[in-house]
């Protein structure tokens, strides 16, 4: 994905969430050099911020589209028809009203990449384990696991990052969104329930390991 947005905060937030969900991003903060970025980089989607320093944002989906049929999303802070109207015909795939969250971002960035046709796999394999993110569905070995929303929700996010150290603050910021952190005690129990539904233990682990004072991962069993 291709970012093209000025404001610093807002582009290290997006890139860091679009990232933790297993996007990879790339970003620019003036207008020219996402165009030449656009051209020259071969991105499933790009996501616009119209209010650019250095040239307008309706420009820059001119020149994009002038070689390039690549999607793009504006993130723009009219919601008036009539602009929404004019930012579609200039070749927009569609539009985010700010201020978005970055689940409201994902969600947009899913039906574009259907539609178009580009969408990475939502299916997550780690060993036996087959988790479909969009029918909410997780297997093991075959068998359909009865998971409750939080904990699939956390086994999908290990299962993105398989082999990964990933922090309990990390779990708690993009399963909980707890930015500032919260119980670790919660992740804890979670891991717990979700040990016996895979059939381990802490003590026999076979899928989720942990190491104290630094993290969790999930890992392929066989590898």
């Amino acid at each position: 994905i291709l970012l093209i947005e000025d404001d610093l905060r807002i582009r290290e937030s997006i890139a860091r969430s679009l990232a933790a969900n297993g996007y990879a991003v790339e970003s620019r903060h003036e207008g020219m050099a996402g165009v030449q970025a656009a051209v020259a980089g071969e991105f499933d989607l790009v996501i616009l911020d119209l209010g650019l320093p250095d040239i307008d944002g309706r420009e820059v989906i001119k020149m994009i589209r002038a070689v390039s049929q690549v999607p793009v999303i504006v993130a723009t802070a009219r919601d008036e028809q009539e602009e929404i109207v004019r930012l579609l015909d200039l070749g927009a795939d569609d539009y985010i009203v700010k201020p978005y969250s970055a689940s409201h971002l994902e969600a947009r960035i899913r039906a574009v990449l259907r539609r178009t046709g580009a969408e990475a796999s939502t299916i997550l394999t780690v060993g036996g384990l087959v988790i479909d993110q969009d029918a909410h569905e997780a297997r093991l070995d075959g068998e359909l696991l009865d998971l409750a929303a939080k904990e699939f929700d956390m086994l999908a996010y290990l299962a993105a990052h398989p082999g990964k150290m990933v922090s309990k603050r990390e779990i708690l910021a993009q399963v909980w969104r707890l930015p500032y952190g919260g119980a670790d005690k919660t992740v804890d129990v979670h891991l717990s329930w979700l040990r016996r539904k895979l059939g381990e233990t802490a003590a026999e682990p076979r899928y989720i390991h942990t190491r104290r004072g630094v993290g969790v991962k999930l890992v392929d069993p066989e590898a």
